[in-house]
């Protein structure tokens, strides 16, 4: 291993991430009563410009009305584009009224570090002058061009950074990719035209300790397409994906919980490899194959997940 270590940001639950119009309240009740791991209350692209005001005062009233952590949720805030007149207003009137309540905040369509930087000034500014008793984390969107081409970088921006989420609309927007659908495959590809943006970005976000979440699929009445996008995040190391319509919840939450009989294969390899150091091997064989440090690493990560989902309130 490398003397140069990056500590692993907060751990959170993030298999789903519910995404809900801020201008839309009478959603707010039903993304507290889903499964939802994640929700983000959106000030962004699901906001018609005429609605950007009342959707601001509806969010800051959903992170005051309602206790998202007492249900187990983490509850975050998308924010506007730091080139819109919207943004300053979402982090300050938010913030300021309701940071206390809030755990992230999530900044679209990031392109350079300063981006994030920006951000994080003003809520620290904020957290002191208002006395809030928590660092409120920042979560990103890479969903351009330039944010994939400096994603090592935006990576390294700040110590609040806690996640990297996949924006494939915007991405794919930016790149002028054709495709059929939001997240979907182009059937042109002789594959997944999105695998090599997401390995990069996972990457990205493992060198620097941070969470790496897949963004939307579109057509929320197909959910084997769905079930299969997540499917081929999560091989990759992905933590979680988006959900745009209720339905996709249990979907993600499916895909990115390990199987029982996978979390008691790991806990058969952490059980053997420790029998073999007490004897003085470093490796050992289980189920006729070799097991080694690696193994025991690879488990203690899905060991590691199930405890995590054991443990979440329901």
């Amino acid at each position: 291993m490398s003397h140069t270590r990056y500590e692993p940001a907060r751990q959170r639950l993030q298999r789903s991430e519910l995404a809900v119009p801020g201008s839309q309240p009478g959603m707010f009740p039903k993304a507290l009563e889903s499964n939802a791991d994640y929700v983000f209350l959106d000030l962004e692209d699901a906001v018609a410009p005429g609605d950007k005001e009342q959707a601001r005062h509806n969010v800051i009233a959903a992170l005051l009305e309602h206790d998202w952590r007492e249900r187990s949720k983490t509850v975050s805030v998308r924010i506007n584009g730091i080139d819109t007149h919207y943004m300053y207003r979402d982090v300050v009137d938010v913030v300021e009224q309701a940071g206390h309540r809030l755990d992230t905040i999530l900044i679209p369509k990031v392109g350079v570090p300063a981006d994030v930087y920006l951000v994080d000034a003003l809520l620290s500014q904020i957290e002191e002058s208002k006395h809030i008793p928590h660092r409120i984390g920042i979560d990103v969107l890479i969903e351009t061009a330039l944010g994939m081409a400096n994603v090592e970088a935006i990576a390294q921006s700040s110590r609040r950074l806690e996640a990297m989420h996949f924006g494939v609309a915007d991405y794919a927007a930016s790149c002028r990719a054709r495709t059929v659908n939001i997240g979907g495959l182009n059937p042109d590809y002789p594959g997944d035209q999105w695998h090599a943006a997401l390995s990069r970005m996972v990457v990205a976000c493992r060198a620097y300790g941070l969470r790496p979440i897949d963004g939307p699929f579109g057509d929320f009445k197909d959910p084997d397409g769905f079930s299969a996008a997540a499917r081929r995040g999560a091989a990759l190391g992905i933590e979680g994906k988006w959900a745009i319509h209720p339905s996709q919840i249990a979907l993600a939450n499916e895909v990115f919980t390990p199987p029982s009989r996978e979390v008691e294969r790991a806990r058969r390899i952490l059980d053997a490899l420790d029998e073999a150091a007490r004897e003085g091997r470093g490796a050992a064989q289980l189920d006729g194959r070799m097991i080694d440090a690696a193994s025991a690493r690879m488990a203690q990560n899905v060991v590691d997940t199930a405890q995590a989902i054991g443990g979440r309130r329901t």
